[in-house]
């Protein structure tokens, strides 16, 4: 049972990125999925939530209108398109399973100028 994220890196402000997370051990079609982040000295918060089929997709405010998520059951991932970066979006993001409390290594995106 694994999920692996990868596509972090570092950008300017204004600039994007896609996150990925492969899943792997379980059937990933049959959950809801998650990208959470914990920037420094914060709290783990989460950014993103993706039901089943991908029809229901929720956000915190801090992201609403820059970032997406979106999965693709075919290939067992789920992505988080992040546009607009700021500052204050740098982090370690994570992505979860919530149901079997399954969680990535984590990627670091870094925005600074």
């Amino acid at each position: 049972v694994q999920l692996v994220e990868s596509g972090g890196g570092l950008v300017q402000p204004g600039e994007s990125l896609i996150l990925s997370c492969a899943a792997s051990g379980f059937t990933f079609s049959s959950y809801a999925m998650r990208w959470y982040r914990q920037a420094p000295g914060k709290e783990r918060e989460l950014v993103a939530h993706i039901s089943i089929t991908g029809v229901v997709r929720n956000y915190a405010d801090s992201v609403k209108g820059r970032f997406t998520i979106s999965r693709d059951n075919a290939r067992n991932t789920v992505y988080l398109q992040m546009t607009s970066l700021k500052f204050e979006d740098t982090a370690v993001y994570y992505c979860n399973n919530p149901s079997r409390d399954i969680w990535g290594q984590g990627t670091q995106v870094t925005v600074s100028s």
